[in-house]
């Protein structure tokens, strides 16, 4: 933690936590904005479904490979040059994608889209815990995750009312528009949160073993699956939201926002609480409150999927559910993430990242065309995504000193 941290932001703490969470809101504007337009952008040039989803996959793999180094580089360099970097150039690549007339244009920007809209919200993570002890910074990331999740219910219904009633290049430029705002408000208000003597130099070869390091780290790891894979399980409906809300049931580009709504409801409620807990209940016991609920919810739409053919009126709930109980989890277990090596917070935060965001691109590239075309699929899938982040908790409870010794 900065020694000088009460010196550098006198304004209360929702309003950083709102600063930070706009950082970490580029990511998920720059997937959920266009996907209601994604029939329209195929029809204008002229696209196979499959070239679409390079769309996606390109932005996320991009995403994950610069998050090996947007961390890293602000432990050394100072948070707040990366963070303007990055959304100088995220800015210029959205305008890049606004002006594209070819699939393989788009695809080129929205890869070089991913690779800095990374910068932002990999570098938030971290000065949050720059900022403030473990409880607050529990509270903030709390606050944090509230104000990031209201971009993935906005964005679908900015994107499906721009791409109505202008095209889909009017939404491009709109996140054009978003991007250089948080440009300028960024320069105006974002502290530098690193103390210098805080800094690491930074070189490659150190910062591979670094990584070596961490990713040899059983705890690290595990807490990064029990973090990232179950967010997968909500995303995955994310991402296929042309397909399961379009064509299962039935609801078009401007309604999107039942889902999302929903969905992101489930998330501040979770968020909030998270926040409320702080300090007040044992971190564990709120992980395995959170990981319960998103067992039921799994439950539940499995069985609901199996036993009846998909309708608006109760296929969103559990998805909704779900949400609730990752947002429970989320803001605890990425504070336990972060403080495995106090040192390198830049650098765990980045490894943490490409990690998730790299499950990301998997779910995005290969599992989300296999399963988008059944109800039943898309709730198998994410019931085991889910898994995956069960198991991995369940393997840190076991193993409490496991990877210690990199904490000290």
């Amino acid at each position: 933690m900065n020694p000088h941290a009460a010196t550098l932001w006198r304004h209360p703490h929702w309003a950083l936590a709102a600063l930070l969470a706009g950082l970490g809101t580029l990511g998920p504007f720059a997937i959920d904005t266009y996907l209601p337009a994604f029939g329209g952008i195929a029809a204008s040039l002229h696209a196979t479904p499959a070239q679409m989803q390079q769309t996606l996959s390109a932005y996320l793999l991009g995403f994950a490979a610069m998050n090996l180094f947007h961390g890293a580089i602000s432990d050394s360099l100072g948070r707040r040059p990366v963070v303007l970097a990055g959304l100088a150039l995220f800015t210029l690549a959205t305008a890049g994608c606004a002006l594209s007339e070819s699939i393989a244009t788009l695809v080129a920007f929205r890869a070089l889209q991913g690779m800095s809209a990374g910068a932002g919200s990999v570098v938030a993570r971290a000065i949050v815990r720059d900022m403030f002890p473990p409880e607050e910074a529990q509270k903030v990331m709390s606050m944090v995750t509230i104000f990031f999740g209201l971009a993935p219910a906005v964005a679908p219904m900015l994107g499906g009312l721009v791409f109505v009633y202008a095209g889909w290049h009017a939404i491009f430029w709109l996140l054009t528009g978003i991007a250089g705002t948080m440009l300028l408000a960024n320069a105006r208000w974002l502290p530098e949160s690193l103390a210098p003597e805080h800094r690491q130099p930074f070189a490659l070869r150190p910062l591979l073993q670094g990584y070596g390091q961490l990713v040899g780290n059983p705890r690290f790891v595990a807490l990064v699956l029990a973090s990232g894979i179950p967010f997968n399980g909500l995303f995955l409906y994310v991402l296929s939201a042309p397909e399961w809300l379009g064509t299962h049931l039935k609801l078009g580009p401007t309604q999107y926002f039942w889902f999302f709504s929903l969905e992101i409801s489930g998330i501040m409620v979770g968020a909030w609480l998270s926040g409320r807990l702080a300090g007040r209940t044992p971190p564990r016991r709120q992980i395995r409150l959170g990981f319960a609920v998103m067992v039921a919810a799994s439950v539940i739409n499995v069985l609901a999927n199996l036993s009846f053919t998909a309708h608006v009126a109760w296929a969103i709930w559990p998805v909704a559910m779900f949400s609730f109980g990752w947002a429970l989890t989320a803001p605890v277990v990425t504070l336990m993430v972060l403080d495995v090596v106090p040192s390198r917070r830049g650098m765990a935060s980045s490894l943490q990242a490409c990690i998730g965001s790299a499950a990301n691109g998997l779910v995005a590239g290969v599992l989300v065309p296999l399963v988008m075309h059944s109800t039943v699929g898309l709730a198998l899938a994410s019931m085991g995504l889910m898994s995956v982040g069960l198991f991995a908790w369940a393997w840190v409870r076991r193993h409490p000193e496991a990877g210690a010794q990199a904490r000290n």
